[in-house]
C-alpha cells in the first residue's frame, strides 16, 4: 500500500483556521487547501472566529493557542458545544493549555504538512 493510500486527504472538509499571524496563516490556509480542504477564515480574533463559527458550515478546527493577546479558549468551548473537533496548534506546546484541555491534540509550531494532517486526522470521527 502507497502513503497516499493510507493517508487519504481532507476533501470537503470545512475547516476553522483561528490564527492572528498573516504568514502562518497563509501557510496554514495554503497547507490545508492543498490536502483538499475548504477553509473557513481564517479569523485573526476570538470574536471573529465565534461569529464565523456560528454564521459558516465547520467540520473541524485549527487553533492557535493566543490569538492577539486574548487565549482561545471561548472557541474550543463552542466548539466542543457543537461537537466539532478541533486541534491546537501553539509555540507553547501541551504544557501551555489550561488543564482542561491538554489532553487534546497540540501541534507544535512549526510543523508540517503531514504532522497536520495527522493532528487533524487523529481529532476527526471515524466513519
Amino acid at each position: 500500500m502507497n502513503n497516499n493510500e493510507q493517508t487519504p486527504d481532507l476533501t470537503d472538509l470545512q475547516i476553522l483556521v483561528v490564527e492572528d499571524e498573516a504568514p502562518i496563516a497563509l501557510q496554514l490556509e495554503d497547507m490545508l487547501t492543498e490536502l483538499g480542504a475548504a477553509v473557513v477564515g481564517p479569523a485573526s480574533r476570538v470574536r471573529q472566529a465565534l461569529q464565523l463559527l456560528q454564521e459558516q458550515t465547520v467540520d473541524a478546527a485549527v487553533l492557535d493557542l493566543n490569538i492577539a493577546g486574548e487565549l482561545v479558549y471561548p472557541v474550543a468551548e463552542a466548539l466542543e458545544n457543537k461537537g466539532l473537533p478541533y486541534i491546537f496548534a501553539t509555540g507553547y506546546g501541551v504544557s501551555g493549555l489550561a488543564e482542561p484541555y491538554r489532553s487534546r491534540t497540540v501541534l507544535q509550531k512549526p510543523f508540517s504538512r503531514r504532522e497536520l494532517l495527522r493532528a487533524i486526522r487523529e481529532v476527526l470521527p471515524r466513519p
